[in-house]
């Protein structure tokens, strides 16, 4: 019986095992793949960075409806306190919804949507632990956004408020144009146009400056995966 060629070599077969990656500012132990055969080091590193990212921008969206919703609230607790206009609409294309059932209703979203932004941080920093930070290099054109989110969440608040006072003292006009030099949109419709804008502002500017560091030892979004997992060996002794 003829011998075969690969007896007496010893056959050295890598398999991954799993090792401690540096994700976010945190060590996470990732699995070794699925039954169709191991996953990539790349790959699980992607999907762990991309569910950081969702939950951020879970965290920003609550951050910036909860801070809207205070606004709301604010707004309808002005009428109610120091007028008797409470019964009136709080934006006249919902006539029916009224300005202390907005209150309560802003009321309740700000109170749940604040608590998930805050737990949602509160996790964040603890996975990041006590790793050093340092600031990320970036381009003039997230600072430009970033810049427009933070002077658009501010006058936008100053808008509202305004637009809130004006509730309290005559809400009739809520129904009049802004300005004479347009017909159109009318004063509630602005109020309603200042909140959505402090949604988008304030959560873009939470998000930017959350993401405005990472942990020092955390690698590059597109560097690989160090190398030097252990090989298992196996020896076959030949026939």
């Amino acid at each position: 019986m003829t011998p075969s060629p690969t007896a007496g070599v010893v056959r050295r077969i890598a398999w991954p095992v799993p090792y401690p990656a540096v994700v976010s500012g945190r060590r996470v132990r990732v699995p070794q793949g699925t039954g169709r055969g191991p996953a990539s080091p790349i790959v699980r590193t992607v999907r762990t960075r991309s569910e950081d990212t969702r939950r951020l921008v879970a965290e920003s969206v609550a951050r910036g409806l909860g801070y809207t919703a205070l606004l709301i609230f604010g707004g309808s607790a002005l009428v109610a306190s120091f007028s008797s206009y409470e019964s009136y609409p709080y934006w006249p294309a919902i006539p029916h919804l009224r300005t202390d059932t907005s209150g309560v209703l802003a009321f309740a979203v700000a109170l749940v949507s604040l608590a998930v932004s805050r737990y949602l941080e509160l996790r964040r920093r603890d996975d990041r632990g006590e790793t050093p930070v340092k600031p990320v290099s970036r381009a003039a054109g997230v600072h430009a956004v970033q810049g427009l989110a933070e002077a658009a969440a501010v006058c936008a608040t100053g808008l509202v408020i305004y637009l809130s006072l004006n509730a309290v003292v005559h809400p009739w006009t809520l129904r009049v144009q802004l300005t004479h030099l347009w017909p159109w949109p009318s004063e509630g419709t602005v109020r309603v146009i200042g909140i959505v804008v402090c949604l988008a502002a304030v959560a873009t500017r939470h998000y930017l400056r959350a993401t405005s560091t990472r942990p020092a030892d955390a690698a590059p979004a597109d560097a690989a995966p160090a190398a030097g997992n252990p090989l298992q060996e196996t020896e076959h002794a030949g026939a």
